[in-house]
């Protein structure tokens, strides 16, 4: 029996309840999500004196050590990273449970946002996210790293600054097994499995500024939950039956909306199915930037 069938008919036990102490210095406020193999927790760190997030292992994952390395090597990136675009850890506990302490973020999801807004994103809007994204990937670039599940579920936004979430899957450039990623998000080298570049994560940036720009995914991903895989988790390895991205490429965005060219160039070039026909990450921030430039130069000012 696979893993995937153990641990979906396993009872996941109930999250930890409000005033638990999941580590010395932490008491639970609230649960804030569960996902297919994690608890997220609003808490507060009495070293601090302030609230955090606090991640840790769902009961019915626990022991899984593969599952526990994941979660303190995230920890511990997350620790020693710094940039204003990504998320930061406070600290890493690796035993008796595996837990990472986040900083609190109080704005949403790119999803939410793209759900809850009556109307499409700004194209101004749309290019300021892609130039903040790209300093995040070219940092973590810098440090050897590709993050291989850029999405809006894993981006927040507070007063138009974006800050990238989960290193879950996160690894150096190089073979990788097909499947790593989340189904209607991951790049067409990644759904195969094979040599991974910085190319993968220009398309991650990529599908999130279409999504943002038009509402929708440019695949039909068929009954994956919330656009992920079928058991709504993000996955590092475990390959579907089907990839929409593999059969064909994705539309261009000008088909959902009409946007400035160059804007549209910009997008549609990260969504191209060849790795080597894609901007890199420098040449993407650049033309997203001389979009805004464009637009500014052209905008009249108020007088």
């Amino acid at each position: 029996m696979s893993l995937a069938t153990t641990t979906a008919t396993r009872p996941a036990g109930p999250p930890l309840a409000p005033g638990a102490r999941p580590a010395p210095g932490y008491e639970v406020l609230s649960h804030l999500a569960r996902t297919g193999w994690l608890d997220l927790y609003d808490a507060w760190s009495g070293e601090r004196d302030c609230r955090c997030v606090v991640k840790v292992l769902r009961p019915d994952r626990r022991g899984e050590g593969r599952l526990a390395e994941r979660l303190v090597r995230e920890g511990r990136w997350l620790q020693r990273f710094t940039h204003p675009h990504l998320v930061r850890a406070y600290e890493t506990f690796a035993s008796p449970e595996p837990l990472v302490v986040l900083e609190t973020l109080t704005g949403e999801t790119l999803a939410h946002l793209i759900d809850r807004l009556p109307r499409r994103a700004a194209a101004e809007d749309v290019a300021v996210l892609g130039v903040q994204l790209c300093s995040a990937l070219h940092y973590l670039h810098r440090q050897g790293l590709l993050h291989l599940d850029l999405k809006p579920a894993n981006v927040v936004v507070e007063c138009a600054r974006a800050k990238v979430l989960d290193l879950s899957v996160a690894h150096a450039p190089g073979i990788t097994p097909a499947g790593v990623g989340t189904f209607g998000y991951m790049s067409p080298e990644q759904a195969r499995g094979g040599a991974l570049s910085a190319a993968a994560d220009v398309w991650g940036i990529g599908i999130t500024l279409y999504e943002l720009a038009t509402g929708d995914v440019p695949f039909d991903i068929g009954d994956t939950v919330d656009g992920t895989t079928t058991d709504g988790t993000t996955t590092d390895g475990a390959a579907a039956d089907w990839y929409p991205q593999l059969e064909e490429p994705a539309p261009p965005v000008s088909a959902h909306r009409r946007l400035p060219p160059a804007l549209a160039a910009a997008i549609d070039g990260c969504l191209r199915p060849d790795p080597a026909d894609r901007p890199s990450v420098s040449e993407l921030s650049a033309a997203l930037d001389a979009t805004l430039r464009t637009r500014r130069r052209d905008t009249p000012e108020a007088g």
